[in-house]
């Protein structure tokens, strides 16, 4: 099936028309990269109000909601129907058994508590999951989502456009945007279309504040090649993103897709034998590092301490929701790429920096500011941001041990000189 198709071609025509004869869409959300926790990793499409309402409960009760958490997404299967619009006419309805007090009461609930309620469709006949798209219906259903107070939306294309070309894929993320501009609510929009022509260079024009930079992520953090000819491991996916970071910034973000943490290889819909304590630590850690949203995939009402623990730490999270929004570059790396240095700039003129040890033993790695980031700090401080322990000041290379698959994250500044 091809989502895409000529069936397109008044919506791809009246979207190229607005895109000639208006300004780059901008909704003024997302200014810092959403945070949150989406539905599809761990049930795929089995989902019902209850499960929302508990997992709402459990991140309010667990300090993720106060850490910055706010977002819960529904992903596919809350719709009633499979099969297209031919078959059920009228506007998308939820499931009246997995949602029997319907996805405005629902949105009810998450904003009462604080959250914000996300919501999922795409753009042909038919869902992932075969539910019933939005083709062709983008300006109705963007309005029922509004009037049921829902505040994300993630629009997948199901990866089913591999040779559309870029012209119809850009008229599709468009014409949502339009429609979502025009309903009478602030909407963030997820435009997910797997990385594929080159959607980082257009999409912000395009009114997106997040779009996919590649396929699915597994729960592995080094998997030899891609399982299954497909899925991204944590390591393939920040190499993916290694050259992306300039389309990155307030509103508009490079999303390395869904967080694996707590996954524990135990997921319904991801391939991938888990990964360990240390690695989904550097996984989060990365995800920060490189202003990636940061939505949850795992069943946080079992979380173990640890997963929670990682996903709690407020010093990474800042580097994530830093207001200046840019995204970490690579900035040194071993001549076997086994060793690397990832660092950005603060808004307060500080520099995080990661540490990031892809090989499979202990490594001594060292931090020389003149050299790898061509700052011309005299003297400087250092924070460990997992040891929550300050450091120095130091006048020379900043030099610490690194356990394989381990980024130690460091967070540095400027001591100055005291005058006579």
């Amino acid at each position: 099936m091809r989502l895409l198709s000529l069936s397109f071609l008044l919506s791809t025509c009246l979207a190229v028309v607005a895109q000639n004869s208006s300004s780059n869409l901008n909704n003024s959300l997302s200014l810092t990269p959403a945070m949150g926790w989406s539905s599809w990793n761990q049930f795929g499409d089995s989902i019902n109000e209850q499960l929302i309402m508990e997992t709402i409960d459990s991140m309010d009760k667990s300090g993720l909601k106060e850490a910055g958490f706010i977002y819960i997404n529904l992903d596919d299967g809350w719709q009633r129907y499979k099969g297209d619009r031919k078959d059920h006419p009228g506007p998308l309805e939820a499931d009246p058994v997995k949602f029997p007090s319907g996805i405005k009461a629902l949105a009810d609930y998450a904003h009462s508590k604080g959250f914000k309620l996300g919501i999922y469709s795409g753009p042909g006949d038919l869902t992932c999951a075969g539910y019933t798209g939005s083709k062709d219906h983008e300006s109705e259903d963007a309005v029922l989502w509004a009037s049921w107070g829902i505040d994300h939306l993630k629009y997948d294309s199901c990866c089913s456009h591999a040779d559309a070309p870029q012209a119809e894929v850009q008229a599709v993320v468009r014409t949502m945007s339009l429609a979502l501009l025009s309903s009478s609510r602030p909407i963030v929009y997820h435009a997910c279309h797997c990385g594929w022509v080159s959607v980082w260079e257009w999409a912000a024009a395009d009114g997106a504040n997040q779009w996919r930079i590649g396929q699915d992520i597994s729960d592995d953090f080094n998997y030899p090649g891609n399982r299954e000819k497909y899925y991204f491991d944590v390591l393939d996916m920040l190499d993916r993103g290694a050259n992306l970071t300039q389309y990155s910034g307030p509103g508009h973000w490079n999303d390395y897709d869904m967080l694996i943490v707590g996954l524990e290889g135990k997921s319904g819909q991801l391939v991938g034998t888990g990964a360990s304590d240390v690695e989904y630590r550097t996984h989060f850690s990365m995800w920060a590092m490189v202003a990636s949203p940061l939505l949850i995939g795992a069943d946080v009402r079992t979380l173990s301490n640890t997963s929670l623990t990682t996903l709690l730490n407020r010093e990474i999270i800042e580097l994530n929701q830093d207001p200046l929004g840019k995204p970490a570059d690579v900035a040194w790396e071993s001549a076997d790429k086994t060793q690397q240095i990832y660092a950005k700039v603060m808004a307060d003129d500080s520099y995080a920096v990661a540490l990031l040890n892809r090989g499979g033993a202990t490594a001594d790695m060292n931090l020389n500011l003149r050299r790898d980031l061509t700052i011309p700090w005299d003297k400087y401080r250092v924070r460990d941001l997992w040891k929550h322990e300050d450091k120095g000041p130091y006048d020379m290379p900043y030099s610490v041990e690194v356990m394989a698959h381990e980024a130690k994250i460091l967070r540095i500044w400027p001591v100055e000189k005291t005058r006579n």
